[in-house]
């Protein structure tokens, strides 16, 4: 296998095993479950206008390519239940992100 000059690393969550925390983490996730959301200081989050990319566009574009894509399986499933045309939904979904970060990446 042919190596990549990358910095990513790429990590997965196993939510049926959860990662362990300390008794600190525990409490401090349990103070802020507890808080009012209007108490919760969201000042270091990245900017995210209203989660736009999850709007997505009503207007899809006619011009694609054909790719292969992996996807989480439970994912693929969402989409799949919403009915016909769940991969132009996908890509909806993937434009809106594109078009919202693109102001930011500047």
């Amino acid at each position: 296998m042919p190596t990549k000059d990358s910095n990513t690393v790429k990590r997965t969550l196993d939510l049926k095993k959860p990662p362990v925390l300390s008794a600190g983490q525990k409490a401090r996730l349990d103070a802020v479950a507890a808080m009012p959301d209007e108490q919760i200081d969201y000042s270091d989050a990245p900017s995210l206008p209203d989660a736009v990319w999850m709007k997505a566009a009503a207007e899809l574009p006619h011009t694609k390519q054909q790719i292969t894509l992996r996807i989480d399986t439970e994912v693929l499933e969402f989409f799949r239940h919403t009915g016909k045309r769940y991969q132009s939904r996908i890509n909806a979904v993937l434009r809106s992100y594109v078009e919202a970060h693109k102001t930011h990446a500047k």
